[in-house]
């Protein structure tokens, strides 16, 4: 009875702690039999105009389109994402989402504590066997997995055709296997295009707060432009904004990454490798109501337009017709498989 009453109470306090669950301008759709989703934001939360606002998006068509009733947690360091998790299973979602790789160990802890509980990872980090193999997920648990190095490819090979110079930029965040893949994809690109081009990457740090510094990433960026890069790519999060000033600065070129950046150097965003997160968030959603959803690992790539780059009004002008027709033959040999593009920097180089 005393454990019973320590655990209310410890999920009381947490619910009070955590109370910061919807951002201003978030909505419940009015019914009354729509499902109950929760989300929890990754580090640099809300307003990062990439990753997170992609889940947010999501969140906000799973309302509109399909009626649920969506409830955000902004987590603050540490065993807040674990406790963000644990109230919204405790409340008996119909699914929790993780955005970020960060929350793999905790959904995985998670889905097996609560069993009737469907959870989803964005980005999720799968446990692999000794021979490199996924290891199987608990049936309750969906990793929402996208093949970003095929969208880095496309901008790689952008950036080397129209960035006037034998030298390309990337800038990335936390030094880890995810961000590798932008940068292997990327590299392949510039090399398929022009092998003899140098590609110059760094990365923010080793830890999560690489993807919340933008003063690191301009001194990087700036270093890099000083190089005679005309280009960067960057997957960092908020770090990236200190890119777009750098690009600003010196007057050249930068690619945005996740969601269309342009609004944020507008005339220096060459363009943005897109990630469908928002697709991805509705997608787990839609399965849950039509009670396909199943456990294992959801792949989005060219293929299934969850990943891509931007091509619009705004950049229009950057990128010349027969530019555009080379990345369209990239993307359909991509799609078809006569281009293998690499997923590990080791690959890539």
């Amino acid at each position: 009875m005393r454990r019973t009453l320590y655990l209310i109470g410890a999920l009381l306090l947490a619910h009070v702690a955590l109370l910061t669950v919807r951002p201003s301008g978030a909505t419940v759709a009015d019914t009354t039999d729509g499902l109950d989703v929760g989300i929890v934001f990754d580090v640099g939360g809300r307003g990062d105009k990439s990753f997170n606002d992609g889940a947010y998006l999501g969140g906000e068509r799973a309302q509109r389109e399909l009626g649920a009733r969506v409830t955000y947690i902004e987590p603050g360091e540490g065993s807040d994402r674990e406790a963000g998790l644990r109230l919204l299973a405790a409340e008996g979602m119909d699914l929790v989402i993780g955005v970020g790789f960060i929350f793999t160990d905790d959904v995985l802890s998670l889905a097996k504590e609560y069993p009737n509980v469907r959870f989803a990872n964005v980005d999720m980090s799968v446990p692999l066997d000794s021979v490199g193999a996924p290891l199987p997920l608990p049936t309750n648990l969906r990793a929402l997995k996208f093949r970003e190095e095929e969208g880095s490819f496309l901008v790689g090979a952008l950036a080397a055709l129209v960035g006037k110079s034998k030298k390309v930029g990337f800038v990335g965040g936390m030094d880890i296997a995810l961000i590798h893949k932008f940068e292997a994809g990327y590299r392949a690109g510039v090399k398929h295009v022009c092998g003899d081009c140098d590609v110059i990457a760094n990365y923010a740090g080793v830890t999560p707060e690489a993807f919340r510094n933008p003063g690191r990433g301009k001194e990087m960026a700036l270093a890099m432009y000083n190089q005679g890069v005309n280009v960067i790519f960057h997957a960092s999060g908020s770090t990236g904004l200190g890119v777009f000033e750098a690009a600003r600065t010196t007057g050249k070129l930068a690619i945005g990454v996740d969601a269309d950046q342009y609004s944020e150097a507008p005339g220096f965003i060459l363009t943005s490798m897109v990630k469908g997160i928002d697709a991805s968030v509705v997608a787990a959603v839609q399965s849950v109501k039509d009670g396909s959803f199943s456990g294992g690992i959801q792949q989005f790539g060219l293929a299934e337009q969850g990943v891509g780059y931007i091509y619009d009004d705004n950049n229009r002008a950057l990128i010349p017709d027969a530019v555009r027709a080379q990345l369209d033959a990239l993307t359909a040999d991509i799609v078809a498989g006569r281009i293998k593009v690499p997923s590990t920097r080791e690959g890539g180089r």
